[in-house]
């Protein structure tokens, strides 16, 4: 389960919560994805780690199929880091926290 500092983002909301200007980490993720499902929790930590730094968000793929598409979204889990509305950093796969605080540390 998402934390509450954790954004569901949508086909609807997404263009709005990447334009906001702060950095934005995007999990890409779908419900029958074990991979997805272990990486979870390190997203959760991530959004507390960086409150009020950064905006993290998920995005059910199998349920927001616009903007996987645009983005290209072929493998899950995938998290996708924005910076003034524009892809900085792809991380595919599971990824431990130390990795991923190292691609974020670069942009916050």
């Amino acid at each position: 389960m998402a934390s509450e500092k954790v954004q569901t983002l949508t086909d609807g909301n997404f263009e709005q919560a990447i334009s906001g200007g702060q950095v934005v980490l995007v999990d890409f993720w779908a419900e029958w994805c074990g991979p997805c499902r272990r990486l979870a929790p390190t997203v959760d930590e991530l959004a507390g780690d960086y409150d009020g730094k950064m905006v993290v968000g998920k995005l059910n793929v199998d349920e927001n199929p616009n903007v996987a598409g645009r983005f290209s979204i072929r493998g899950i889990p995938t998290l996708l880091l924005f910076k003034g509305g524009q892809v900085v950093e792809q991380v595919v796969g599971l990824a431990d926290k130390a990795a991923l605080k190292k691609v974020i540390d670069k942009h916050v």
